[in-house]
């Protein structure tokens, strides 16, 4: 079996995921610098996930690119 299906599976595995994280965000109650200020270290830890989950999403991809098939 080729890797195109496996991959696809995966690609939607990880936009679910992310997905998921965009809807932990929640937006200030109000637009002044304290409440910004406040929602910086949810946007660092999301920042963070987001660049985990790419990373992860890279290496898979590049194993499955070196793989002729699987069974």
């Amino acid at each position: 079996m080729r890797t195109n299906r496996i991959e696809a599976f995966s690609d939607g595995v990880l936009a679910i995921i992310i997905t998921i994280m965009v809807l932990e965000l929640k937006p200030p109650e109000t637009v002044d610098r304290e409440a910004i200020r406040i929602l910086i270290p949810t946007l660092v830890s999301y920042l963070l996930s987001f660049i985990y989950v790419g990373i992860y999403w890279n290496n898979h991809h590049h194993l499955l690119y070196k793989l002729k098939r699987l069974d």
